[in-house]
């Protein structure tokens, strides 16, 4: 009988995390919207629980999902939570899980990090938060949405990187929390701007980093921040 009870706690501890990391999965998708990053329900997000990836659904305007729209896939991509049918990106999301330790991706068709996906390669390091997303943000070769190809691209321009530019297309990042992949998401998008609005000034052309200055921000930024508790990492942060 103590067993039973011991498998019964278990199951609803698991639960418990799985519905907060939920909870934060809307509300990190609500705030997309609200800090202007995606339109509508362009764009998602996921967090890994367990073997479960947490997505955003397909079309849903994320004011209006509850609770009861919970919805989650296994590593391959089959669903084993809610009834509706997940983002359409789930192929990227899927492959990052696949490839790193991220417990969460956060897509974004932001309107500066997309425009500098259709001029260059490579964002310039116009600043020195290149470092926290691991070097130079290189761009995803374009591919139509939802695809497997899409997918192989970003992966390729993920190496050694926690966030890239999809060509004509958007953003994607990821973390070990919501939070982090939130954040490094707006970092992306405002080195972006500042790259754009530098380099609007007729006649002047903006200074870069050099790879040693970019490896010292580097250096420094791994130490950024309170330290971390592993009590306090919550649901999406394990």
């Amino acid at each position: 009988m103590a067993e039973q009870q011991c498998d019964d706690s278990e199951d609803s501890d698991d639960s418990d995390d799985t519905a907060a990391a939920w909870e934060a999965l809307v509300a990190t998708a609500r705030r997309t919207v609200a800090d202007s990053l995606v339109v509508g329900t362009s764009g998602n997000v996921s967090a890994r629980v367990g073997d479960t990836v947490l997505v955003t659904p397909s079309g849903v305007p994320y004011d209006r999902l509850t609770p009861d729209d919970i919805t989650g896939v296994d590593l391959t991509g089959r669903r084993v939570l809610g009834t509706l049918v997940p983002t359409s990106e789930l192929p990227m999301h899927l492959a990052v899980y696949r490839t790193t330790d991220a417990r969460a991706v956060v897509h974004t068709h932001a309107v500066h990090a997309t425009a500098v996906s259709t001029l260059v390669t490579e964002l310039p390091p116009v600043h020195y938060m290149t470092g926290a997303l691991g070097g130079p943000v290189r761009v995803a070769p374009y591919a139509t949405y939802g695809t497997d190809e899409l997918a192989d691209n970003m992966l390729r321009a993920l190496d050694g990187r926690s966030g890239c530019l999809l060509q004509n297309h958007g953003t994607i990042t990821h973390g070990t929390s919501l939070d982090q992949a939130y954040d490094r998401t707006a970092q992306l998008e405002w080195m972006c701007r500042l790259w754009l609005t530098a380099s609007s000034v007729p006649g002047l052309a903006p200074s870069l980093l050099s790879p040693r200055q970019l490896a010292e921000a580097s250096e420094r930024l791994r130490g950024y921040g309170q330290p971390r508790h592993p009590e306090a990492a919550g649901p999406t942060g394990r």
